[in-house]
């Protein structure tokens, strides 16, 4: 019997999964935040680079300051706070 895989999308099927008929937008990509705003992760899968662990899907941060195209974005899981760089298409506004 052949070992199962273990990548980084492992079990994601739903989770990742795009509504029928969703358009891409570029508003999504352009969007910007302010130091101190707090957002959604809300993983966008046509979009594989910068994208945040599956585990962190619908969690809710701080961006703590933007990185080059990305923002770092506090997350608390658990008891533990963990930092998070991501680019804007996997953010949305509260």
């Amino acid at each position: 019997m052949a070992k199962s895989s273990s990548g980084f999308r492992t079990g994601t099927r739903r989770k990742l999964k795009r509504k029928h008929r969703e358009k891409f937008t570029v508003e999504k990509y352009l969007q910007e935040f302010k130091a101190g705003d707090k957002v959604i992760i809300n993983i966008d899968s046509s979009s594989p680079k910068s994208m945040p662990h599956y585990r962190y899907q619908g969690s809710i941060g701080t961006v703590k300051e933007k990185r080059g195209r990305g923002y770092v974005v506090d997350v608390k899981l658990g008891n533990k706070d963990m930092k998070i760089t991501t680019k804007p298409e996997h953010l949305k506004g509260v």
